[in-house]
């Protein structure tokens, strides 16, 4: 994975973090049903086309993804969901705690996803699989760049769950066209992402984009 690094004191990078949420926040707020769904649909068949050609890395000989399930104008996932369960790809998806760290369970079907914290949408539980399982770790986000800096919400949710991915497994954000920039306000403490998933495709960042 991509090394993230500090771009100033940490409250000109808060600044600049919260500041850039803003503009992409208002930005996905102008984004139109139609438009949305298209994106959904784009994301689902760039993910599955590379999903084909990507070898099990962590546990085999079954493949695990992990996916979160998308709400409002966020790039949508719920296409991706179904069809990595038509599939019979296992789907590993959050569910948010009170300290805002995550805990993991297995998706089972719409059917079986409940109403959580802040918005959210997890699933219903019992949620004690373990992120280590995944091969691919798809992740939110509201913006990246080049270098594998990932923006997020504020809540350092992923940051945190991100350590325990296993090694050789590899972590992209998922964003909406027009979100991957030249230079996005990172910390020490941010993790760093291997690549971004959006309905123009797939874009390698960090050190895997520096790869031959």
């Amino acid at each position: 994975m991509a090394v993230g690094g500090a771009t100033g004191s940490r409250d000109d990078v808060d600044a600049a973090k919260s500041a850039l949420r803003t503009k992409i926040l208002a930005d996905r707020r102008a984004l139109d049903p139609a438009t949305l769904a298209a994106a959904a649909d784009a994301i689902r068949d760039h993910a599955m086309s590379t999903l084909a050609a990507l070898p099990v890395q962590v546990g085999g000989p079954a493949r695990t993804v992990a996916l979160y399930v998308s709400t409002g104008t966020e790039p949508g996932t719920r296409p991706l969901l179904e069809a990595l369960r038509t599939a019979g790809t296992r789907v590993l998806l959050p569910a948010l705690r009170a300290d805002l760290d995550l805990d993991w369970g297995t998706y089972a079907g719409p059917e079986a996803l409940v109403p959580g914290p802040r918005g959210t949408v997890e699933p219903a539980g019992p949620n004690t699989a373990d992120l280590a399982e995944a091969d691919l770790v798809l992740v939110p986000g509201l913006a990246a760049d080049r270098a594998g800096h990932r923006l997020g919400r504020g809540g350092g949710s992923y940051d945190r769950a991100l350590r325990a991915v296993h090694p050789a497994a590899r972590v992209a954000v998922v964003l909406h066209t027009g979100e991957l920039l030249d230079s996005v306000p990172a910390a020490e403490h941010d993790a760093p992402v291997d690549a971004v998933l959006t309905p123009a495709g797939w874009t390698r960042v960090g050190a895997a984009g520096e790869a031959p």
